[in-house]
């Protein structure tokens, strides 16, 4: 077992209370679906699922859905990808199939992506505009330069976004 997925089981152990109340709330809210399953493609485009709080109900967000997007707590039960050995903390999100075709991210050129495990959180989920050309450059970039220091930095703009938002971030990153 790796640090990371080390790291992730003790997270899933003293977040369990959490982990157990993120999961009764919903169950209230959204029926007995409390997780959102997906097929993914992971490193080398080896599919895995991904686990996350349900958030949708026909289509659309729901309130408490809204509110766990916002402070990122549907994203919690990733840490149980990570424990598996399936996605890092940090890295390019991991895409679906149909993602990947409608971004024309299928060929050799694009390949390198999938050359690091998928994450949580990467350079492109910091970045107040989304679109594929952006993505690609951040998520490009990441594969090539990714050390501990830019991990850092990640975490810490990314756990900062709930605070502060993508915007007001991006801006103080400018200053």
């Amino acid at each position: 077992m790796k640090l990371t997925q080390i790291v992730a089981s003790l997270f899933i152990i003293i977040l369990s209370p959490i982990f157990l109340i993120m999961t009764i709330i919903p169950f209230f809210f959204n029926g007995k679906k409390v997780f959102f399953k997906q097929i993914r493609l992971g490193k080398n485009k080896n599919f895995f699922t991904i686990l996350k709080l349900k958030t949708m109900t026909d289509g659309k967000i729901t309130s408490l859905g809204k509110v766990l997007r916002n402070l990122a707590l549907d994203e919690l039960p990733q840490l149980i990808n990570i424990a598996r050995g399936e996605m890092n903390f940090i890295g390019p999100r991991p895409l679906t199939l149909y993602d990947v075709k409608r971004l024309g991210w299928n060929d050799k050129y694009h390949f390198k992506r999938w050359s690091v495990k998928p994450g949580i959180t990467g350079l492109a989920q910091l970045s107040p505009v989304c679109n594929k050309k952006i993505s690609w450059q951040k998520d490009s970039f990441y594969v090539d330069n990714h050390n501990f220091k830019l991990n850092l930095t990640i975490l810490i703009r990314s756990l900062l976004i709930p605070i502060f938002g993508k915007n007001k971030l991006s801006k103080l990153n400018r200053k």
